[in-house]
């Protein structure tokens, strides 16, 4: 199966300005990612999908095939992945290079390991789905079974069911597991790009759990600042 990695890297960043380039732990984000789709080996190719020269001549320097410029229309605030990777594949394509399966990795998953990224090429193949997403477990006091609703009056039911607050679930032990796809690992098969109803999921999903803390995800800077944390207990 012939899987390409594509690396997800605009320029634009309002959250965090500049977070591609922006240096953690000593290194700019966007090695954490390289680095870890080259040491997988799981990648028939590795590329970067960008519009920002500054962020392209730091992958190639790392190692990774710049082949096509995003166009500034797909590198927008509110641009979905979906219309990023069908270019993606699509300018692919065009240049006589087709992968069975693409890989989303997105450089605000930097604790992406290399052995995630094989894990949940194998769990594609191993199970036959049209797709694979990386999950960390939801904390108990998060857990959908004591997440709350309010109404106009500001009055609270539960989210689940809008039942009253007094059936919800107490004890942690009797909550049934939880999960979120934690953004680091987005598997699918080509195909799904493509079909009659496009998506990143296709119509089956299966999820690769990612042990703790390796599914951070940076989305301000209180994530960086803990990142940062996680990076210096890791190394030490």
């Amino acid at each position: 199966m012939k899987v390409v990695g594509v690396i997800t890297a605009r320029g634009g960043s309002k959250a965090i300005p500049g977070k591609n380039l922006k240096l953690l732990g000593g290194k700019p984000l966007i090695t954490y990612t390289i680095d870890a789709a080259h040491q997988s080996g799981a990648f028939d190719r590795t590329i970067v999908s960008t519009d920002d020269a500054a962020i392209a001549d730091a992958a190639r320097a790392l190692g990774c095939e710049l082949p096509f410029v995003r166009p500034a229309a797909l590198a927008r605030d509110e641009t979905p992945h979906l219309a990023v990777m069908q270019h993606a594949v699509g300018a692919l394509r065009d240049q006589g290079y087709d992968a069975d399966a693409v890989m989303i990795l997105q450089p605000t998953s930097p604790l992406r390991r290399a052995e995630d990224i094989r894990a949940a090429v194998d769990l594609l193949a191993s199970t036959g789905a049209d797709s694979v997403v990386s999950v960390s477990a939801v904390p108990a006091h998060y857990n959908p079974m004591r997440t709350l609703r309010l109404d106009a009056r500001g009055f609270a039911t539960l989210f689940v069911d809008g039942a009253p607050v007094r059936t919800r679930i107490n004890r942690r032990q009797d909550m049934p597991d939880a999960w979120t796809m934690n953004g680091a690992v987005y598997l699918f098969r080509t195909s799904v790009l493509f079909a009659p109803h496009p998506s990143l999921y296709g119509d089956s999903t299966a999820a690769y759990v990612m042990p703790e803390p390796y599914g951070i995800s940076l989305d301000d800077f209180t994530d960086w600042e803990h990142a940062e944390r996680t990076l210096t207990i890791l190394r030490s």
